[in-house]
């Protein structure tokens, strides 16, 4: 089951703060590994999947990346850490755009306390920030899948984090890639990037959210948080890995996403807009 989460109706960062943990969620449905993997040593491996292409603005990068660092090293998920049956986890951090654009920033990295986590923020944040053209979700699940076979740290868990401001437009359709990840035991979470209205001169569509939620995320206990505002961006960050770390899904009160139906919104909306903008 999938679910869509608001800012405002799952304030799981403050929870954890708070130490009220099991009123905020219950734990999210973990899945086993073949059974030719080791024992599990961490408790998620974590793919943070970040959209660099030119639809997203300097600030909006800047503020996207410095929402990561500042997540990583947060008491809530640092709390969150400490959840876990092995207390750490193991993430990797890239940036896409085209289909065939993506950049690893930080490669596979142990995250089990606050001198490890300052480290891998310390990492996002010395990188230069850069701009790419198109936009390829399913690129960036293709390039995600793989990063999981060659990770040596084995967990309970296998999670792809993808943030974007629109829909895709290059490379396979996402459903595709979507459907084979899941296939794979791997679940898909989205932070789709709504922070500006919709331009005819971008790839912008209006109801992102609607389109992340039925095109893009995927795998048991996979959720949405949506970005309206750029002064939620950070804690929108901070909200979702907690989550993920945790291994937690929203309570009944944020509406879930119903299972098998029509999609509410074209999953070949972005190429569709691509042709019939530039005829290619």
């Amino acid at each position: 089951m999938r679910w869509c989460v608001s800012i405002g109706a799952v304030l799981v960062a403050g929870a954890f703060a708070g130490g009220d943990v099991a009123s905020i969620a219950a734990p999210g449905p973990s899945f086993q590994l073949s059974e030719a993997k080791p024992d599990p040593v961490v408790d998620v491996e974590l793919v943070l999947a970040v959209d660099v292409s030119y639809s997203m603005d300097m600030e909006e990068l800047a503020i996207q990346r410095e929402g990561y660092a500042q997540a990583i090293v947060s008491k809530e998920f640092l709390a969150a850490l400490k959840t876990g049956p092995t207390g750490k986890i193991a993430v990797t951090y890239f940036e896409w755009a085209a289909s065939t654009d993506q950049k690893v920033i930080i490669p596979w990295r142990v995250i089990d306390g606050p001198e490890s986590a300052d480290a891998v923020a310390a990492e996002i944040m010395k990188t230069p920030i850069r701009r790419a053209s198109r936009t390829s979700i399913s690129g960036a699940i293709y390039f995600a899948m793989p990063l999981f076979e060659e990770n040596a740290l084995h967990g309970l868990r296998r999670v792809i984090d993808i943030s974007g401001d629109g829909p895709n437009n290059n490379g396979a359709p996402v459903t595709l890639a979507r459907d084979e990840a899941v296939s794979k035991g791997i679940v898909i979470n989205g932070l789709p990037i709504m922070a500006k209205e919709p331009s005819y001169s971008t790839m912008d569509i209006e109801n992102l959210d609607w389109y992340y939620e039925d095109c893009v995320v995927g795998g048991p206990g996979s959720f949405v948080v949506t970005i309206k505002e750029r002064d939620k961006f950070k804690e929108a960050i901070r909200t979702k890995l907690v989550m993920e770390v945790a291994g937690l899904v929203p309570e009944p009160r944020a509406i879930p996403v119903a299972g098998p139906r029509e999609s509410r919104v074209n999953c070949m909306i972005g190429e569709k807009i691509w042709q019939d903008r530039w005829g290619r």
